[in-house]
């Protein structure tokens, strides 16, 4: 089985005046169709880093980034907007909903993009809400809810257009034990539902929940597979 993520050498520095900040020191992983992967480590560790270039978010100062055998990398901006939109799904911390729109919009939002007519767009946003428990929520606007059902809403959201990849950054980070239990849940029945996921996170219990972890330590690999 090929590798549906596959980066080399991969290193991204970042520019902080006039010192130099070294994020990513030489990144080599593999991530295989249908696994759920977490990306762990301490604060200022680079897996954030690394989750924006996974998803085409940021791009390496080095080495190369492949998605589907095809090197990302190299790519430029329109053709990058190209694979977020077809093969990712985001899921963040703090949410990133549109306070303006109603939990419906928010998650009929990535479809305008698939050429999908508005009924339609409505009728699937609709079939994903339901299916994360938020079927009688569709006027409400994201200040109603409390946190764990935003994190659900963004998770409709990131699932919408069936993308073939799930990234997740710290998606529990801003919950309760509870509402952080209910996302993991999902998660798990997505993975369960054959998606790759990959979850970044610094919290041991929540890595559990994947089958293989990418540790990061100090811009590096420190260890591409073990469970705790």
């Amino acid at each position: 089985m090929k590798p549906v993520i596959m980066t080399t050498k991969l290193q991204k520095i970042y520019n902080m005046g006039k010192i130099n900040v070294t994020a990513l020191k030489g990144i080599d992983i593999e991530i295989f169709p249908g696994e759920f992967v977490a990306i762990m480590g301490p604060s200022g560790s680079g897996k954030s880093t690394l989750m924006h270039i996974l998803g085409c978010l940021d791009t390496p100062n080095s080495g190369k980034y492949f998605i589907d055998d095809h090197e990302v990398s190299a790519m430029k901006k329109n053709q990058l907007a190209k694979i977020r939109n077809s093969k990712i799904g985001f899921v963040f911390q703090t949410f990133n909903l549109l306070p303006h729109l109603n939990i419906l919009k928010n998650v009929e939002l990535p479809l305008m993009y698939s050429g999908l007519k508005p009924k339609e767009r409505t009728i699937k946003a609709k079939e994903i809400l339901n299916h994360v428990g938020l079927g009688d929520r569709l006027s409400h606007k994201p200040s109603e809810l409390s946190g764990g059902q935003r994190q659900r809403v963004a998770i409709a959201r990131a699932i919408v257009t069936n993308p073939s990849i799930i990234l997740a950054d710290e998606p529990t980070g801003n919950l309760d034990s509870q509402s952080g239990n209910d996302v993991l849940s999902i998660f798990k029945e997505l993975h369960s539902a054959n998606n790759t996921i990959i979850l970044v996170t610094h919290d041991s219990n929540i890595a559990k929940v994947a089958q293989r972890i990418i540790y990061i330590k100090d811009g590096e690999v420190a260890d591409g597979n073990f469970t705790l």
